[in-house]
């Protein structure tokens, strides 16, 4: 028989956090039911995560650890996570605890009134002004460049029927992105506001750099706008010369130009050229993303794992 409810989290510098995290996620989850799991997924953190895994997992059989092999990333490790479920309800959290657990009943009694997928709206975000900022600027470029709809008070903490979660797997995306995978596969859905907390301790992994990486690889793995916009880009320079070509011609023959063919051939050569580049760059980006999913890579590696 499936297990009511798996709580799955991707865990990285998290050592001192794990121990509140499953508390709090048993104290709540128990006043749904007392057939559930905890799967949490050790993502080659540097500290001693695993270990603090380890340890709750000995103190609670339901409590189950997932080592990964190296740093895949948080999304990879949640869609290793839903590789182990056995919940007929999945939800997804992160582990610095600013997804609270006491909402997990909140959104289980929401899905109950025939939701297949509860998303945990986050009103009042709890992060740092440069976070939110980003994360606004980060969907609504998503949005304009995959044609969708993206919320960005919504990340990966909600609550998910199974058939959703199986539905995500059987999607071979080498990119993962949870967020947008969910939304993707379709169903019932509801967004629910809760309150987001601060972080229990540590600060983010996430970077500049890291945010931007994974803005690209995202627009890239789930949209083609970039390609199309370079065809239209195309097109609006195309007439644009055809116009300076027909300006050049008028402008000969009333005697404006004083040193025939130097201006349009220097503005020429660097415009076009320009354009060149980036229409390549764009290009060989979706040529990297093709080779890097037909070579059929796995998405995550186990190294071991506790009670599962």
């Amino acid at each position: 028989m499936n297990t009511k409810i798996s709580v799955v989290s991707p865990v990285y510098r998290a050592e001192k956090i794990v121990p509140e995290l499953v508390k709090q996620v048993i104290e709540n989850v128990s006043k749904i039911t007392e057939d559930f799991e905890i799967i949490l997924v050790n993502d080659a953190s540097p500290d001693n995560s695993w270990l603090a895994i380890a340890a709750e997992c000995e103190k609670d059989k339901r409590v189950k650890g997932i080592n990964l092999s190296r740093n895949f990333g948080q999304h990879y490790a949640i869609t290793a996570s839903l590789n182990f479920v056995k919940g007929e309800w999945v939800v997804v959290m992160d582990c610095d605890l600013q997804d609270r657990p006491d909402e997990i009943p909140n959104l289980y009694a929401k899905a109950q009134e025939g939701y297949d997928s509860v998303f945990a709206q986050r009103v009042e975000r709890q992060d740092s002004f440069f976070k939110r900022q980003f994360s606004k600027i980060f969907y609504a470029f998503f949005s304009y460049l995959t044609d969708t709809k993206q919320d960005p008070t919504v990340a990966n903490f909600g609550i998910y029927n199974r058939k959703v979660v199986d539905a995500i797997l059987t999607m071979k995306d080498y990119i993962r992105f949870f967020p947008t995978m969910v939304q993707w596969v379709g169903f019932r859905k509801f967004y629910l506001p809760v309150q987001h907390a601060d972080r229990y301790e540590g600060k983010t992994s996430y970077n500049f750099k890291s945010l931007i990486r994974l803005a690209l690889n995202n627009i890239i793995a789930f949209s083609d706008k970039p390609l199309r916009l370079t065809v239209k880009i195309g097109f609006i320079i195309s007439m644009f010369s055809f116009l300076l070509a027909l300006y050049n011609v008028f402008a000969h023959f009333i005697g404006i130009i004083q040193v025939e063919g130097f201006t349009t051939t220097v503005f020429s050569i660097w415009f076009v050229g320009g354009l060149m580049l980036v229409v390549l760059g764009v290009v060989g980006l979706y040529v990297g993303k093709t080779f890097e999913n037909v070579k059929n890579r796995p998405t995550f590696i186990v190294q071991n794992k506790i009670n599962e």
